[in-house]
């Protein structure tokens, strides 16, 4: 029985969300509700014949920022407590929201409502309000607002069939990875794995009723037995299974095939394109973003990959002569972790044990405290999805909550797999009242055995930090716009920024004895094995970074060269890229489309380059950091005000060259990975 609204804590706007209290039948009836509301206060806001920026603009902002309220937590638990009725509820809504977004970028008496703003009040404005109103005239055009009704209708029908396929396309990739288990009977099959893995296999299999061990298809146990397993024939499975997720063929082969998606996602996309005068969908993509051109995009790749592709070769073949022979795909993490524990003497999973998940995150909030003068606080008793869901404050030098984030770590059957930072609340300071920024940081790391904490490699380190850099730039934000506040509004190529950025800090012989201290002893890495991990930062950066490329040259080439006449090609796209960047074989059987959630399920279409795009700008970004000292306040106050404080409200290239004082430049990324040399 559905709820009455009064009941719904999906409408109370106050304070954090009710997560303990909200349930699947609340978000359809909430949703409706806001909707309706919505609607009727934008119809009543056009009819004003002079609209301001006060009267108009600043309304618009408070029903977006209602709408987020309500929007964020169903989204967000469909993502981290995903259950038959999460599920059926978030499906059930996807096109009630598509549609209202679609309705309102097509709304012609409000686009022309802010385009006479513009043109009356644009000399009194200030620049934030400005971008606000050039962004979204933009987003109108690029929404289809001056289409024809018979266009706009179709632009409408695109983009909630869109969001429906992405909505499947991710369901897909988690119940086929749910849907595996890899029972182990004979414990030699398990040599080489560490203690914790083989102790949460142990439990694995016991709450199946199965016996000896099991193995599921989780990030975490996917690493481990990747670079640790000396099975080939264990390693051999649990890679096949990860490659063919979601795909024709592999362990669930057929059952939660993505391909028949794939091959109705990119035909609409490009007509999508084509409805807004574009010539591809990776043109109307960089319509918002800081590159210019497809041209320019895969300029950018190509230059990147002719610098990469011969110390790539070298990293390869390094790798087969160390493991005197040939190598498979499943073999190649395995031989490169025994490679570099040979010349640096350290492996990932031999740091775990220094890298306990309580000492990270002290490490992490006091890095935070000396780099921008804010202080990290739990806050016990706040409502959330998960027993092992944390809550934290910001505050100011004063003492004043600033922002706030809740910590979800652990990998679950239930949970979307991969690291993400999400808008829980977003910041704004209207007339109708204040709103304090709040994040979701959603890891999945191995859940804590056997008493001890959860223990992270150092790769997993730079995971959190990573997010972590995307939580500051939502959190830190002085915007008072919630269009604009935040990640809002900020070039999508530019919006890696920060988190790329604040990995650099993990490789800093200043930072590591803050986040490292043995789980028995207390013991920081010492100081030998510091100078052994540093040295392997630019261990296979050049095969690493070229990886990265194939990706991101796929997923644009995909996007632009798509042709009607000739369908989707994206087996063909793949190998033709493969064929130009990957040193390393591929195996028959990956299917890397069908799971490659960020581009056919999350913001990353047409835009995967935006990762090495964005890294070029974070390492040069932190070399300024490296020649004032890492921990220089003055350095850290300029990146705050220049990027971290200004969201969308600056333009990202403006944002970067305040903060430098000139454009980015490539080489502090070569210097940095080792690959100039």
């Amino acid at each position: 029985m559905q709820k009455e609204p009064t009941d719904n804590p999906l409408l109370q706007m106050d304070g954090l969300p009710a997560f303990d209290r909200i349930a699947a039948e609340h978000a359809r009836p909430a949703l409706e509700r806001v909707l309706e509301e919505n609607r009727a206060r934008i119809a009543a806001l056009t009819a004003d014949p002079e609209p301001t920026f006060a009267s108009l603009v600043a309304p618009v902002e408070e029903l977006g920022h209602r709408l987020s309220r309500v929007w964020s937590p169903i989204s967000h638990l469909n993502a981290v407590a995903n259950s038959p009725a999460m599920r059926a509820a978030y499906n059930e809504c996807v096109p009630l929201l598509t549609a209202y977004s679609a309705e309102l970028g097509q709304n012609e008496a409000l686009y022309a409502a802010y385009a006479r703003v513009l043109e009356r009040e644009g000399p009194t404005l200030d620049a934030e309000q400005r971008k606000l109103l050039e962004n979204a005239l933009r987003d109108f055009r690029l929404a289809g607002v001056a289409l024809p009704p018979h266009q706009k209708s179709r632009y409408r029908e695109i983009v909630q069939r869109l969001a429906l396929l992405a909505s499947k396309f991710s369901e897909n990739v988690l119940d086929a990875a749910a849907d595996y288990a890899r029972v182990v009977t004979d414990e030699a099959e398990l040599e080489g794995l560490p203690p914790s893995a083989i102790d949460r296999a142990a439990v694995n299999a016991r709450e199946a009723g199965a016996a000896g061990w099991l193995l599921r298809l989780d990030q975490p146990t996917y690493m481990t037995v990747m670079t640790s397993a000396k099975s080939e024939r264990l390693r051999r499975d649990i890679y096949e299974a990860w490659v063919t997720r979601a795909s024709e063929i592999g362990p669930s082969g057929g059952k939660f095939d993505n391909n028949p998606l794939i091959a109705e996602i990119l035909p609409l996309r490009h007509e999508l394109a084509r409805l807004l005068s574009y010539d591809n969908f990776a043109e109307y993509a960089l319509a918002t973003r800081m590159a210019k051109s497809p041209r320019q995009v895969l300029g950018f790749l190509e230059d990147l990959a002719r610098r990469c592709i011969p110390a790539g070769r070298r990293e390869f073949s390094d790798l087969e002569e160390f493991a005197g022979r040939k190598l498979a795909p499943w073999d190649v993490p395995h031989y490169a972790e025994r490679l570099q524990e040979r010349r640096f003497r350290v492996s990932q999973e031999s740091l775990r044990p220094y890298f306990p998940l309580p000492k990270v995150l002290s490490g992490l909030f006091e890095i935070t405290a000396r780099l921008y003068g804010v202080e990290v606080r739990e806050r016990p008793g706040v409502s959330t999805w998960h027993a092992s869901v944390r809550y934290y404050d910001l505050l100011d030098r004063d003492g004043s909550a600033i922002a706030g984030f809740y910590l979800d770590p652990y990998a679950r059957p239930e949970k979307r797999s991969g690291a993400w930072m999400d808008e829980c609340i977003v910041a704004k300071s209207l007339p109708s009242g204040k709103a304090l920024p709040v994040a979701q940081l959603v890891c999945n790391f191995a859940n804590p055995v056997g008493g001890k904490p959860s223990l992270l490699t150092h790769d997993e380190v730079t995971t959190l930090f990573h997010e972590f850099g995307h939580g500051l730039h939502h959190m830190l934000t002085r915007v008072a716009y919630p269009s604009i506040a935040g990640i809002n509004g900020v070039a999508w190529d530019a919006v890696e920024l920060p988190s790329q950025f604040m990995e650099n800090f993990v490789w800093r012989a200043e930072v590591l004895p803050l986040i490292s201290a043995h789980v028995d002893g207390g013991e920081p890495l010492p100081a030998e094995t510091l100078e052994r991990l540093l040295g392997t930062r630019t261990f296979n950066a050049a095969l690493d970074t070229l990886r990265q490329i194939e990706l991101a040259t796929f997923d644009f080439e995909l996007h632009t060269h798509f042709d009607p006449a000739r369908g989707p090609r994206v087996a063909e796209t793949l190998e033709s890229v493969r064929s130009r960047v990957a040193v390393v074989p591929i195996a028959p059987f990956n299917r890397l489309a069908t799971s490659f959630a960020h581009i056919f399920a999350g913001g990353y279409a047409a835009g995967y380059y935006s990762y090495k795009w964005a890294e070029v700008l974070a390492a040069d970004a932190f070399e300024a950091f490296e020649e004032a000292g890492v921990f220089d306040a003055a350095t850290a106050n300029r990146f705050r005000e220049a990027i971290l404080a200004r969201g969308g409200g600056t333009d990202a290239m403006e944002a970067f060259v305040r903060f430098r004082g000139r454009p980015p430049d490539v080489r502090p990324l070569l210097k940095q990975t080792g690959i100039a040399a």
